[in-house]
């Protein structure tokens, strides 16, 4: 009789639809973040260039994502 180890179990599924929906939840913050960055740069232009914050505030939430991804996949 064999027995097939690949086989996920059920909680397995739950799990990642968990961190599915928390992925999704964490890029929407993150849009909304740089949106919010990006509008007040606009308004005050002598604080930084409107473009030049959104991408330092991606890739800042980027860098932050990547970590909590590879400690969540631990």
């Amino acid at each position: 009789m064999t027995t097939e180890t690949d086989v996920p179990r059920s909680q397995d599924r739950d799990h990642r639809a968990l961190r599915l929906v928390l992925l999704l939840l964490t890029l929407l913050v993150g849009l909304l973040i740089t949106a919010a960055a990006v509008y007040v740069a606009r308004v005050h232009p002598s604080l930084a260039q409107p473009l030049g914050v959104g991408a330092a505030v991606m890739s800042a939430l980027a860098a932050i994502a990547s970590v909590v991804a590879r400690t969540i996949r631990r």
